[in-house]
C-alpha cells in the first residue's frame, strides 16, 4: 500500500484511514509504548503500518481517536501555543496539581508578593520620601507593585536609632558622678511609637476612604473608583514617609534645646507635606468637607508622631 506523504496508515474493515504526519513527540510515544499482550503484527521499522487482524489488538486505536490525533500535536512553530492543545494531563504542573495563581492568606507566597522588591527600587522609594517636591506622585512610583520589604525596616532603623539618640541624649544630660544606666524602655516604647502609628494609622485612613469613598457613589456625587488606594499602598506610603526620621534621629541628640526642636520640626514638615501631597487625589473623591477633615486628621495624627519623639527621646 503507498503510503507517501503519511507516517501512519491503517486498515479497518477495509476502509483505509489516512492521517497526516505525526509529530515527533506522538509518534515517539506511539513507536515505544508497550502494552502487555500480543501487539499483532506491527512492523515498526518500515512506515509504521498496521494491518487488520482478526484478532484484537491491546494497540488497536478508537476511528474517532485516530480521526482526531492532528488535533493533539501543538503548534511547533507558535512558541506561545505549544502546550494549548494538549490535553490537562500534558500541561505543566506544580506538586500534584496544575499551576495555580491564586495566593491564600495562610501560605508564604501571599506575603511574598509584599517583599518582591530590589534594593535599586528600595533606594528610589527612600530618596523619592525623602525630596519633598518630587515630579511624579509616590502611587505613580509604586507602579501598582508596593511593598512591605522597605517599610519595614525603615520603621525598624528608626526604632534602633531612636533608642541610641536617645539613650546618648539621657547620658549627656545625666550626672556623671553615677554609673550611667541604659533605659531599655526607650526601646520598647520606640518600638510601640513607631510599629504601632506605621501599622494601625494607615489601615484607618483606608477604612475611612473605604466608607465615605462608597457613601458618596451612592449619593450620586461622582467618586472616581479608580482614585481608590489599597491597605498595602497605605502601609508603603507611611513606611517610605518615614524614612526622614533616620537623619533626624542621628542629629537631634544635641544638648542645645533648640537645635532638636528644629530638627524635628524639618522632620515633621517633610514627612506631612509628603503625605497630604500624596494623599489627596485620593481623598479628594470624597465630598469637600469629608476631604478637608481628613486631611486635618492626617497632619494632626503626625504632629502627634513628632512630638512624642521629641518629649519622649530628646527631651
Amino acid at each position: 500500500m503507498a503510503n507517501r506523504g503519511y507516517d501512519v496508515v491503517v486498515d479497518v474493515d477495509d476502509r483505509e484511514v489516512k492521517i497526516p504526519p505525526l509529530p515527533a513527540t506522538i509518534a515517539y510515544q506511539l513507536m515505544n509504548r508497550r502494552p502487555q499482550g500480543d501487539l499483532g503484527h506491527t512492523d515498526l521499522q518500515e512506515d509504521l503500518e498496521f494491518h487488520s487482524s482478526s484478532t484484537p489488538s491491546p494497540f488497536s486505536l478508537p476511528l474517532s481517536l485516530i480521526a482526531n490525533l492532528h488535533l493533539l500535536a501543538p503548534d511547533f512553530n507558535d512558541p506561545t501555543s505549544r502546550n494549548s492543545k494538549l490535553p490537562p494531563a500534558a500541561q505543566p504542573s506544580s506538586g500534584n496539581g496544575p499551576i495555580s495563581s491564586k495566593r491564600y492568606l495562610w501560605t508564604l507566597s501571599f506575603y511574598a508578593q509584599f517583599f518582591d522588591v530590589d534594593t535599586s527600587a528600595v533606594l528610589h522609594r527612600c530618596l523619592s520620601a525623602l525630596l519633598p517636591f518630587p515630579h511624579r506622585s509616590f502611587l505613580d512610583i509604586l507602579d501598582g507593585n508596593p511593598d512591605l520589604y522597605g517599610p519595614f525596616w525603615i520603621a525598624t532603623t528608626v526604632v534602633f536609632i531612636l533608642f541610641l539618640t536617645g539613650t546618648i541624649s539621657q547620658y549627656l544630660a545625666s550626672h556623671h558622678d553615677k554609673a550611667f544606666v541604659y533605659n531599655f524602655r526607650l526601646l520598647s516604647g520606640a518600638a510601640g511609637l513607631v510599629y504601632g502609628y506605621t501599622a494601625f494609622v494607615p489601615v484607618g485612613l483606608w477604612a475611612a476612604l473605604k466608607w465615605f469613598s462608597s457613601s458618596a457613589a451612592r449619593g450620586g456625587s461622582g467618586a472616581d473608583s479608580s482614585s481608590s488606594i489599597s491597605v498595602v499602598e497605605c502601609w508603603a506610603l507611611y513606611g517610605y514617609a518615614n524614612a526622614i526620621w533616620i537623619p533626624v534621629a542621628l542629629i537631634s541628640w544635641s544638648p542645645v534645646a533648640i537645635l532638636n526642636y528644629v530638627f524635628v520640626a524639618v522632620g515633621f514638615a517633610v514627612s506631612a507635606l509628603f503625605l497630604t501631597k500624596n494623599l489627596w487625589p485620593v481623598v479628594s473623591v470624597t465630598e469637600a468637607k469629608v476631604s478637608r477633615v481628613l486631611v486635618i486628621v492626617v497632619v494632626v495624627l503626625h504632629a502627634g508622631l513628632a512630638i512624642a519623639i521629641k518629649f519622649l527621646f530628646f527631651a
